[in-house]
Order: structure tokens, then C-alpha cells, then sequence
């Protein structure tokens, strides 16, 4: 049976930048039974900035936590249940701008959430495009990151890079070296639109370590966007190195 639905939302308006890492500095964030999954080789995260919308814990809105920005790095990982590999995402940090987002995921999920101030702008460019752009203050600088997309959206080509990225329905947050958190997250296929430019002026040493600098101070592998959709994330459950409990 499947499990409740905790929350619901609206992902809308995804500019993501991949960016290739060596596998190495993803080893301390790996949760318990699961492995770093590959794009052709290459050990990816990706810095995704997007609109949460409409969102309701356990069904109820929260007055201030309904509509908001959220900012967060991430990698992909697989886990093998004993009957299927299940393809999922785990996130390094993830940044809102309400206190008690970060109160309840980081309890309950083991997330890495933080508040910071953000805000975010979309302005049409032309007939074609338009440009999102969501920032975030640490220590007094806005940080940056956004995109000017063709405003053209198309399905995800299958066995794409996009469809390696976005096309992942399970998440997975580290609690010890035995075991994991794991939750499913249901949502339609996104459509894509082309990406013409990209900003991405971010602190990375302040916000992520020394670690991700030479990484992330580079020109991303690829650029996307993702139109987003109405979403639904089931409680979660621990995940043992091998096997599994409620």
C-alpha cells in the first residue's frame, strides 16, 4: 500500500545547471544502501532553482509556507530494493526562505535545508523567451542563478540527459552507515525548454566547502529547464543496508 501523501505542490519554472564532479567528494553525502548512478561515465550534480506553489502539508496550508523559492544542490544515486533498482536524488543542501521548512524536512526526513532570504524574477525577453532568475543573501551578497529559456516547452527526448536527470521519482537523505530515509515522489513528465543563457554568480566555498569549488566554478556539462507540474511526496521510510523496513 502506498504510504500517506505528506506533501503536495506545485514545482514550477526548474533552471538547472549539471555540472561533472569527482565521485570522491559525493562519498561523505552517499546514504546507506544506495550507489552514485553515471550519465555516460559521468558523476553529475546539478544546482536547481525553482517555485514551490500551492503546497499543503498533510493537506492543510500553512499561513506564509504556501507559496515560496527554493535553491538546492544535488546528486543522483540508485538503490536495489531486492527486486528493482530504484533511480533517486539526494540532496547536499537545499536553501527556502521560511524557518519552518527547514524545522520539519531536517526532522523528519533528515534534510539539509536552510533559511536564507531569497527572491525571484521572471521577465519576458522577447516573444520567444523569457528569463527566470532566483537569488539568495548570505552574508550581505546575493547569489545568483537563472536562465533565458525559449519559451517553446517539448517533451523529454527518451534515453536523453534531461530524462536521466529529471525523470527520477525516488529520494534518499543519509541517516547513519547502516540506514537511509526513502521517499517517493510522483509526478507527471516534464516538458524542456531550450536554454539560450544561463547566470550563475554564487559563493560556492561559503555556501558548499572547497570541495565543490573547482567544480562548480567551470562551465556546466549542460543547462536546462524544466516547466515543472503538480507533485506529491509520500512519507518516507528507512531504507537498511540490505534490506528494508517501515
Amino acid at each position: 500500500m502506498a504510504k500517506i501523501k505528506f506533501l503536495t505542490a506545485t514545482w514550477k519554472n526548474l533552471v538547472m545547471l549539471n555540472y561533472e564532479v569527482d565521485p570522491q567528494i559525493l562519498k561523505p553525502y552517499l546514504p546507506a544502501a544506495t550507489e552514485l548512478d553515471f550519465w555516460q561515465g559521468k558523476c553529475l550534480v546539478s544546482m536547481v532553482g525553482f517555485l514551490f506553489n500551492n503546497t499543503r502539508v498533510l493537506g492543510v496550508k500553512w499561513p506564509g509556507h504556501v507559496n515560496f523559492e527554493e535553491v538546492n544542490l544535488r546528486f543522483y544515486v540508485r538503490h536495489f530494493d531486492g527486486t528493482e533498482w530504484k533511480r533517486g536524488t539526494v540532496f547536499i543542501s537545499e536553501i527556502v526562505p521560511k524557518a519552518m521548512i527547514p524545522l520539519i524536512a531536517n526532522t523528519l526526513y533528515k534534510e539539509h535545508y536552510r533559511c536564507l532570504p531569497m527572491r525571484h524574477a521572471i521577465n519576458k525577453v522577447d516573444a520567444q523567451h523569457t528569463q527566470y532568475l532566483y537569488e539568495w543573501r548570505l552574508n550581505g551578497y546575493w547569489n545568483k542563478l537563472g536562465a533565458t529559456v525559449n519559451n517553446n516547452f517539448v517533451p523529454m527526448t527518451p534515453g536523453s540527459a534531461e530524462e536521466f536527470i529529471l525523470e527520477l521519482y525516488w529520494g534518499y537523505n543519509r541517516r547513519t552507515d547502516a540506514d537511509s530515509m526513502e521517499y517517493q515522489v510522483e509526478h507527471v513528465s516534464w516538458s524542456t525548454g531550450e536554454v539560450t543563457d544561463f547566470v550563475f554568480d554564487v559563493n560556492i566555498k561559503e555556501l558548499y566547502g572547497d570541495a565543490f569549488v573547482p567544480y562548480l566554478t567551470v562551465k556546466p556539462y549542460s543547462v536546462f529547464f524544466a516547466e515543472g507540474s503538480e507533485i506529491n511526496v509520500r512519507a518516507a521510510k528507512r531504507v537498511l543496508i540490505n534490506r528494508v523496513t517501515v
